[in-house]
């Protein structure tokens, strides 16, 4: 096998670092950015390219504007649009950077693809398989958005943050001059940079979203909602309800555009399904386990039982009822430091 690495570069520093330390290791190293939308990204691209430039790498951009339409945007409004919250960077790592980009570069001869994700991947010849690990740095590890990478994808990742401290970044980055050192980080979708989920879904789908009512467990009607997509699993403020005490959103009905509202106690559940599943310690699961099971990137982890019910279903029955979250996101399973694997909320098991 070649030692040719591909750099998935944003601009930012982490991947920025990512492409010095790969070069640092020996690899013949080429740098990488994908074009996915217009916003911004000329200077996202520009900056990359600059420091592809200071470490002597050459630079590539590939333009995958319409597959991230197709399978990212799109299918994030169309999940709104059901009542779900879903999780792009999740579609977006399954699809394009470890799917097209790698399909690329592997195309042109590259050996593996090196990003500035915060984890870490080894092989273990005992079992036969690569496996994903947490970061050392336990308050940036983005393990958790990495669950659907394969067997394959894993043995051609390289993930060279993965044993480094942020702050230690940093100063790599400040050590070789690089002017983004310092930049700040994100912490919206890419695509979503003020937050305005409702804004983007009505300005992408160009479709009108009319108020409906909102409604109790029992059906009684409460008030009025100002359309289905303001509204996600979970949230309290924003509804101009007086209940006497905190309400939360409980439910979402497309069917019937009603927004369910209820109290603390109405959002847990005992458990979920899991579909569009992807294991990576085993093959399959032959048998129920107890793991922990994280339910959100900013979640901790819960102790689970967790059994496969089908070739893509996994069933989670938490040992303690959890509040609840929304429809699409993932839940990934943990054996400690170890990912065992994970997949999309399909469903919630009431409490």
């Amino acid at each position: 096998m070649s030692n040719k690495a591909m750099i998935a570069m944003s601009g930012g520093v982490d991947s920025s670092v990512a492409a010095w330390l790969t070069k640092q290791a020996g690899f013949d190293c080429t740098g990488a950015t994908m074009r996915l939308f217009t916003t911004n990204e000329p200077d996202e691209a520009a900056e990359a390219h600059a420091v592809a430039e200071r470490l002597g790498l050459p630079h590539l951009t590939f333009d995958f504007a319409a597959e991230f339409r197709q399978q990212v945007m799109d299918k994030f409004a169309a999940a709104y649009e059901q009542g779900q919250t879903p999780n792009p960077c999740i579609s977006c790592n399954r699809q394009l950077k470890f799917g097209r980009l790698l399909e690329e570069a592997q195309h042109m001869g590259f050996s593996h693809l090196a990003t500035g994700h915060y984890a870490r991947i080894e092989y273990d010849q005992g079992r036969g398989r690569w496996l994903l690990k947490k970061a050392l740095d336990a308050g940036k590890d983005q393990s958790y958005v990495l669950f659907g990478l394969t067997q394959q994808q894993l043995a051609c990742t390289l993930l060279p943050l993965g044993e480094l401290t942020k702050a230690q970044v940093r100063q790599i980055a400040e050590q070789q001059s690089f002017a983004n050192a310092h930049k700040r980080e994100s912490q919206d979708i890419c695509f979503v940079p003020d937050g305005d989920y409702a804004a983007f879904i009505q300005q992408h789908t160009g479709h009108s979203y009319p108020p409906g009512d909102f409604v109790n467990k029992q059906g009684q009607v409460l008030g009025r909602h100002r359309g289905l997509i303001h509204y996600t699993l979970g949230q309290r403020h924003g509804m101009g309800l007086a209940l006497g005490r905190p309400a939360y959103v409980c439910g979402l009905c497309p069917q019937q555009n009603t927004v369910q509202v209820g109290f603390a106690e109405d959002l847990y559940i005992s458990g979920l399904r899991l579909r569009e599943i992807n294991l990576i310690t085993v093959p399959e699961l032959n048998e129920p386990q107890y793991f922990a099971v994280k339910m959100g990137y900013r979640r901790r982890e819960q102790p689970a039982l967790v059994q496969q019910t089908g070739p893509d279903e996994l069933l989670i029955q938490f040992v303690r009822p959890q509040r609840t979250t929304g429809i699409g996101q993932a839940a990934v399973i943990y054996a400690g430091e170890l990912v065992v694997g994970g997949g999309l909320i399909a469903e919630t098991l009431a409490n």
